[in-house]
């Protein structure tokens, strides 16, 4: 029992950064919201478009991965949109403060950057597993779950 309780708070922590917190954030304050997106989209209607998008992947995905119902996909899915995230709004490289030491938005945005790296990285361990071939059984199957809440002897069933 202390097995799936432990299996479940881990895909608690790796998703609740988007559900329910990015996801309710966005809908209480879609305009600002928008205007976010809108620094990377070429017009506010495809900033829009983008913002349920994002709120659709970030409850969908999460519930799925919550759940173990198309789990594998749907963490790649999330490693995907955090780094389309961190590319197109986590832009450190055009900040003209990045310094080392002292106060510096660039360095922020960095930190940023790397962690939804990071995130990222977490959701195709999930996507993957943690064996060579993961990758290779992922693209074979990749609307398999992960089975996570089976008890060893279980899987399979």
């Amino acid at each position: 029992m202390f097995g799936v309780f432990a299996v479940f708070a881990a895909r608690c922590l790796l998703v609740t950064l988007f559900f329910p917190f990015s996801a309710l954030d966005k809908i209480l304050n879609f305009k600002q919201a928008v205007g976010q997106a809108a620094l990377a989209a070429p017009s506010r209607s495809v900033a829009e478009i983008l913002i349920y998008c994002g709120l659709g992947v970030e409850i969908f995905m999460s519930l799925a991965v919550l759940t173990g119902v198309a789990d594998r996909l749907a963490a790649f899915i999330l490693a995907g949109y955090c780094i389309v995230t961190a590319i197109l709004w986590k832009q450190f490289w055009k900040a003209t403060d990045f310094r080392l030491t002292g106060e510096s938005l660039g360095r922020e945005t960095f930190w940023d950057f790397l962690k939804n790296l990071a995130v990222a990285g977490g959701f195709l361990m999930l996507a993957f597993g943690a064996t060579a071939d993961g990758a290779a059984n992922f693209l074979e199957y990749p609307l398999s779950s992960s089975h996570p809440y089976a008890l060893v002897g279980e899987r399979g069933r």
